[in-house]
């Protein structure tokens, strides 16, 4: 067969063999890899050659074992373990959409051989599962990083999604940006509004028309509350919803079969208590209260709120204004 490819190719295309078609259950031969150099890339070389060629792999220091039923590639940059989180997590991740989701797990794909490939089926299913329509998420990512590398603001319009599922323009934003959180499995950009006087989380994949501006940004320093920088164990268990007002220290008694669950939304650094009834617990943690009022009501059958007693009072109106929806004059 006359050659596709010169032989000074051949070291290159005998890696990616070994890359693809290969790993401990799959040891390639030099005769197996002979005629894959032959097929695939119309290299044609003896089997010494293929052999040099192997030792210059493994000198180089590519992990390669060879045994007697052949060579394989023993270590990648990632194990198959790893490949199947990162596939989940962009297969979970709302703010991907299907198109870039199918192309990023491609992508992650090809890190390992044919035979992880061909036992992923997530790429089929992207469509499957609920994706924003926001095509924009990337390249604002881009623009986020160029704006917070070059110390300047950030304008770009905030949308909702109407009864038509479509998104629609809320609101234009000029803000300075800081950081791009992922919370709850969405992404949001954290950022300091020239407009309201303070910080803001908004959702990456509600935001479209996005442009760097020439205004110099805001120095996080100077934001009130964030004089020494950013918490991030705070902000990861002070804000179960990313509401932006300070975070106050919050007690109140829970049931004592939830704390899992209390301690998956604030974290370890809670202080737990128990209390005269051994079903219950008392809890102190410093959370945002318009975000405790949301998460209380989510867990209102396990959880009562002592104090502040501001907090304790809101509570008591939105649950009165709840029973009120589900209470007729009959009833």
């Amino acid at each position: 067969m006359e050659s596709f490819e010169p032989k000074k190719l051949a070291l290159i295309r005998i890696w990616q063999i070994l890359k693809d078609y290969s790993d401990y259950d799959h040891p390639l031969t030099q005769e197996d890899i002979a005629v894959k150099l032959e097929n695939e890339y119309g290299i044609v070389i003896e089997r010494k050659a293929i052999s040099r060629n192997i030792s210059l792999l493994k000198e180089a220091g590519i992990d390669i074992e060879s045994r007697r039923a052949g060579s394989y590639l023993e270590r990648r940059e990632f194990e198959d373990s790893e490949l199947h989180m990162l596939i989940d997590g962009v297969l979970s991740s709302k703010y991907i959409t299907a198109k870039h989701s199918k192309s990023i797990i491609e992508r992650l794909c090809r890190l390992s051989n044919k035979y992880f490939r061909s036992n992923i089926k997530h790429v089929h299913s992207v469509n499957d599962w609920y994706k924003t329509d926001n095509q924009a998420l990337f390249y604002n990512i881009e623009l986020i990083d160029t704006a917070i590398e070059e110390g300047k603001q950030i304008h770009y319009d905030y949308n909702k999604y109407g009864i038509d599922k479509k998104l629609h323009k809320s609101s234009h934003q000029y803000v300075t940006p800081y950081l791009m959180i992922l919370h709850n499995q969405r992404y949001y950009l954290m950022a300091y509004s020239e407009y309201w006087g303070n910080m803001v989380f908004h959702r990456l994949d509600r935001i479209t028309n996005m442009t760097v501006a020439d205004k110099k940004a805001t120095s996080l320093r100077s934001v009130s509350g964030y004089e020494n920088g950013i918490n991030y164990k705070e902000l990861s268990s002070s804000m179960p919803y990313m509401y932006t007002d300070r975070p106050e220290n919050i007690d109140f008694i829970a049931d004592a079969g939830i704390v899992d669950q209390i301690i998956d939304w604030f974290g370890s650094d809670i202080r737990i208590a128990k209390t005269d009834e051994e079903s219950k617990v008392r809890v102190g943690v410093k959370a945002s209260p318009n975000a405790m009022v949301h998460w209380a009501m989510q867990y209102m059958d396990h959880v009562e709120v002592v104090s502040p007693e501001s907090l304790r009072n809101r509570l008591k109106e939105a649950l009165k204004n709840g029973l009120k929806k589900y209470t007729s004059e009959s009833e």
